[in-house]
């Protein structure tokens, strides 16, 4: 799991980082921060659906999978949960910056790819890559939010840890098709957090988390009948 820990570092240096940098910009680089952080959010998403949507052998999964994780999130309210949360040791908005943070480290193509390539193949350049990328997002986001973003690396250690065990022991299940539609929804995911913080559209993405499932879940049916 070096690729994992050295992806966590990376997260971790650029959250302390941007946090200390925060302490001495003025407002209007602040913002200027804060929508280009939105913009690249909103970027990164696209290029993530775009990319994979080509690829899908289910060309409508993902409208399933973000129909029914809505509902499930909804239903049990892990938007209100997670900001009620972070709300508790934080009166900024470092509930949204975590929630931004968390989808763009967590649900990109090499966070998802990186682990199980590590654990088949033993090869870590995925996630090389991927913590270069995300040391400089997370200065940015450290430098908007402040230091609290650091959270988020513990959520990728949990995440990118998951999908490590699960592949290793799980390898034939985890296909490159059941990495597209995933990856399809993640970058969907992703796209809405650009929106939210753009304040083009708000919607409560961590109420969305469970889409995720729903294509693992399809495939299993699929194997099993």
């Amino acid at each position: 799991m070096i690729g994992t820990l050295v992806n966590t570092g990376a997260i971790l240096a650029g959250s302390i980082i941007g946090g200390l940098i925060k302490k001495g910009l003025k407002e209007e680089y602040q913002k200027v921060l804060y929508d280009a952080m939105g913009l690249a959010a909103t970027g990164l998403g696209l290029h993530a659906v775009i990319t994979n949507m080509s690829n899908s052998n289910y060309p409508v999964l993902f409208i399933i999978s973000l129909a029914i994780g809505g509902i499930l999130g909804t239903a049990i309210n892990l938007d209100s949960k997670f900001t009620e949360f972070v709300g508790k040791y934080s009166k900024t908005n470092l509930g949204q910056g975590l929630s931004t943070a968390i989808m763009l480290f967590c649900f990109g193509t090499l966070s998802v790819l990186g682990p199980i390539e590590s654990a088949l193949n033993h090869n870590h350049t995925y996630l090389f890559t991927n913590a270069a990328l995300d040391f400089v997002t997370s200065l940015v986001l450290g430098s908007t939010y402040g230091v609290g973003i650091a959270l988020s690396a513990l959520v990728l250690f949990l995440w990118q840890g998951g999908i490590f065990l699960l592949a290793y022991q799980l390898g034939p299940f985890v296909t490159p098709e059941l990495m597209t539609e995933m990856s399809i929804v993640g970058g969907f995911l992703i796209f809405a957090s650009g929106l939210s913080i753009l304040k083009i559209k708000s919607i409560h993405t961590f109420n969305l988390l469970p889409a995720l499932l729903v294509p693992a879940v399809w495939f299993l049916l699929v194997r099993l009948f």
